[in-house]
């Protein structure tokens, strides 16, 4: 084993100062998954759509604090021909009025109510001519007023709308903590993708150096008459097939290459190699405590939790069409005018109001209680995905671990195999110096270590992989026995990229 991980550990850095000295750009895979996060499409379409969701948020709640504004109208002039029907005269109106609009409006959390206070100060100069006798006023004007409008007998639409905007702000943040694990996973497949693609050419290389040692050896034999001319010939087949297949393992290094850069957002045409430790000890996982973790924690059952209240939420709504309803409106004022200023409210005018409204519905021909029937389906359908994603879960949990089980005994196959297969081609290959095995046997031999060593290679990363699926499904990692906080808040500077 030791001897294995000493080999394994010498390959890497033969690879980092192969690929180092051609100019290329070394990834690791956590500088991979820095790249993703920074320049993946889906992680990107996710933090957008999380930051909208903030914003709306944010508004909803800017907007139940005290709002200001001020309307001015400086000047306004207008001269007409009217018409007086309790003098049956016409009369010619000219009014030059200037006037400005200060209103705080305070919305009620509490009760979906509102109260407003407004104040409009003014001047104006009205002048009017009826047959030939001459009337005008000068003055100023204020009108201030407090009013509450009050909804009755109907549920809070402001309190609604504001839990509906948090819940849909939560399930933003969990999308995005759910992408990234996702991310991880796809970022970390395609990574070792491009690594068991290296090595395959490296060790395709090997072959074909290995091949070409073997061809030289049994063209000096034939050459020397030691050897039938047949197995120079067979040689060269295995030679052009060893070249062929050291080609198509850089084909498919490249293509690997490719489509790891396109997923993580870099420049396909910039040239990079990988560099990663592959080595792994396996370890002993408690099952019960993934279970556990994994249902208390995955993020994928807390969506369905808010499925579940948004449709809640949206039952209010329905059963608000044609609902019994009262509106109140209260209102309490005082105005003045006077051509002094000081003076206004030398005789204010006291100017209350009260108001009350009902809707009452009469027949709606079984509209309402259908509506409440299709909500109630959409609540059933909800709860329903919750439990299948219960279930889901403790499959994929269950299933991970018998996974890993077999992927250590695979890992002692896969490492048997390659010891022997060496051992074997060792033997054979001196067999093969010595004329005791043809060129078609020994490249048998060749083609068995070959494939022995990518099995073990991949048998590695079976487990590394798959380590990375029960600590994304579980949300606990074994490897450091730490459980996996997701991202629950984004740093303000990720919401503006």
């Amino acid at each position: 084993m030791k001897r294995i991980t000493s080999l394994l550990s010498l390959f890497c850095m033969l690879l980092f100062f192969q690929f180092e000295s051609q100019g290329q750009t070394i990834l690791t895979l956590e500088k991979a998954m820095e790249i993703a996060v920074a320049n993946s499409p889906a992680i990107q379409s996710t933090v957008l759509n999380l930051q909208r969701t903030t914003e709306t948020l944010n508004a909803q709640k800017a907007g139940l604090k005290s709002k200001f504004a001020l309307s001015l109208n400086p000047i306004d002039y207008s001269q007409s021909r009217k018409f007086d029907s309790r003098t049956s005269q016409w009369f010619t109106n000219e009014l030059i009025n200037s006037s400005g609009t200060f209103r705080v409006d305070q919305p009620i959390l509490a009760t979906d109510g509102k109260i407003s206070l407004v104040n409009t100060f003014g001047w104006q100069s009205n002048t009017s001519d009826a047959q030939g006798v001459t009337t005008s006023n000068k003055a100023f004007s204020n009108n201030l007023n407090l009013s509450l409008a009050q909804p009755l007998f109907t549920y809070n639409r402001t309190k609604v709308a504001l839990k509906t905007l948090e819940l849909n702000n939560e399930n933003a943040q969990l999308s995005y903590s759910i992408q990234k694990l996702a991310l991880e996973k796809t970022v970390s497949q395609l990574f070792y993708n491009v690594y068991m693609a290296q090595m395959s050419l490296t060790i395709h290389e090997e072959e074909n150096d290995n091949t070409q040692k073997s061809y030289e050896i049994i063209k000096n034999k034939v050459d020397a008459g030691l050897a039938a001319k047949e197995q120079l010939f067979q040689a060269e087949v295995n030679l052009e097939t060893s070249k062929s297949s050291k080609a198509s393992a850089r084909v498919a290094l490249e293509s690997a290459k490719d489509q790891f850069k396109q997923y993580i957002g870099m420049d396909i045409f910039e040239e990079i190699s990988v560099m990663t430790d592959v080595l792994v000890t396996p370890i002993d996982v408690d099952g019960k405590k993934a279970l556990e973790h994994g249902l208390a924690s995955r993020m994928e059952l807390r969506q369905r939790q808010i499925s579940i209240e948004t449709s809640l939420l949206d039952m209010y709504a329905v059963k608000a069409q044609n609902e019994f309803r009262g509106d109140l409106a209260l209102s309490i004022g005082i105005s003045g005018d006077n051509p002094n200023i000081a003076d206004v409210y030398s005789m204010p005018t006291k100017s209350p109001h009260y108001g009350i409204t009902f809707n009452v519905p009469i027949y709606d021909w079984g509209q309402r209680a259908a509506q409440i029937r299709a909500q109630d389906a959409v609540i059933n359908t909800q709860k329903l995905s919750y439990t299948n994603q219960d279930i889901q879960i403790k499959v994929d949990i269950r299933q991970s671990i018998r996974n890993l089980s077999n992927l250590k005994d695979q890992i002692s196959i896969a490492l048997s195999n390659q010891k022997n297969s060496q051992l074997t081609y060792d033997i054979n290959l001196e067999r093969y110096k010595n004329g005791d095995l043809t060129s078609m046997d020994l490249n048998l031999f060749q083609q068995q270590l070959s494939t022995n060593k990518m099995a073990y290679a991949q048998a590695l990363i079976n487990y590394k992989l798959e380590l990375l699926n029960l600590k994304i499904i579980s949300l606990y990692d074994f490897t450091t026995g730490e459980a996996v906080v997701p991202d629950q808040y984004l740093h303000p500077k990720e919401l503006k990229k």
